[in-house]
């Protein structure tokens, strides 16, 4: 079938090390064609359903109507009581944990897929915030509609399906952000701050960036406007979510590999094992080991996002 992709089968090491997640990608195997799929449960493929943590360099989202179990997304551990929607996001870790019976719509692409509506990749990224969400009716059959079009058209593969594919993907995304949508406040609908920027350079799984002069060089502003503008917005430095990033992928790597604690350090830019355990318990009141012994009662599953602080009265 014309658009037909490669499903998440081919997993590599991209940490290239022995114990590192397993990292899934979307392959095309036919020129010209934009990585996307959609479908059940089944017809992805048993990699839909991993039972093992592992990543993606894809989006992943995730409309569950059926099924018992659990899903794990970083360290948190969601219970399975349908409809659910799920964002899962590239870098973040997941698997299903005793899950059975799961029945529903996954789709998957690349940021490739996203050219057409760039702004969606915030959109998205903020989703991947809160990545497990309980639907009501009317949100369940809103969001099933719109997958019905998707799925026909990805079937279908038509002349022009894969602009059809972007766009009804691009509904897909801001139903999706309705459904999961604070109540707006008096921030809403304003342009994206240069501390809201600094924190998604953050949610990038790359130890490079994490570091407050790489992050102002990426920006093209000083250190000293960059540390002005966080603390403003957020009430907190640079310094402190770059620290709470590396805890964040720390957490991530104790909880779901094998990895040793020195392995784990050099994997969020710490060289020396020592010091990276003083680092984490600073932050965390744990020891690495301690924190790997509690596994999955561990709830800051959260990534840090960025809130304007209340207006003084």
């Amino acid at each position: 079938m014309r658009g037909t992709t490669v499903l998440p089968g081919t997993a590599c090491d991209a940490a290239g090390g022995d114990g590192a997640l397993p990292m899934h990608r979307l392959a095309v195997p036919m020129p010209n064609v934009l990585p996307f799929a959609i479908g059940t449960f089944d017809t992805i493929g048993p990699l839909s359903r991993a039972a093992f943590p592992h990543r993606h360099t894809f989006y992943e989202i995730l409309h569950v109507t059926g099924g018992t179990g659990h899903h794990v997304i970083d360290v948190a551990r969601w219970p399975l009581r349908p409809p659910h929607l799920g964002v899962i996001a590239p870098g973040q870790v997941h698997h299903w944990e005793d899950a059975a019976g799961l029945e529903g719509t996954v789709v998957l692409f690349t940021e490739d897929f996203l050219l057409d509506h760039p702004g969606d990749r915030e959109v998205l990224r903020r989703l991947a915030e809160r990545p497990w969400v309980d639907l009501d009716a009317r949100a369940d059959t809103d969001l099933r509609r719109v997958l019905a079009e998707l799925d026909e058209e990805y079937r279908r593969g038509a002349e022009g399906f894969a602009s059809v594919l972007a766009a009804l993907l691009h509904v897909l995304v801001v139903r999706a952000a309705r459904v999961t949508a604070p109540p707006p406040g008096p921030g809403a609908g304003r342009p994206r701050t240069l501390a809201e920027e600094f924190t998604a350079l953050l949610t990038r799984v790359d130890p490079a960036l994490w570091s407050v002069r790489r992050c102002a060089d990426e920006l093209g502003v000083s250190t000293g406007y960059l540390a002005e503008a966080v603390k403003t917005a957020t009430g907190r430095t640079p310094g402190q979510l770059v620290r709470a990033a590396r805890v964040h992928e720390a957490k991530r790597l104790l909880v779901r590999t094998e990895l040793t604690v020195r392995q784990v350090a050099a994997r969020v830019g710490v060289a020396d094992p020592a010091y990276f355990c003083r680092f984490f318990r600073r932050e965390t009141g744990l020891s690495p080991g301690d924190f790997r012994r509690g596994g999955d009662i561990h709830h800051d599953h959260r990534v840090e996002s960025i809130a304007r602080p209340e207006p003084s009265a």
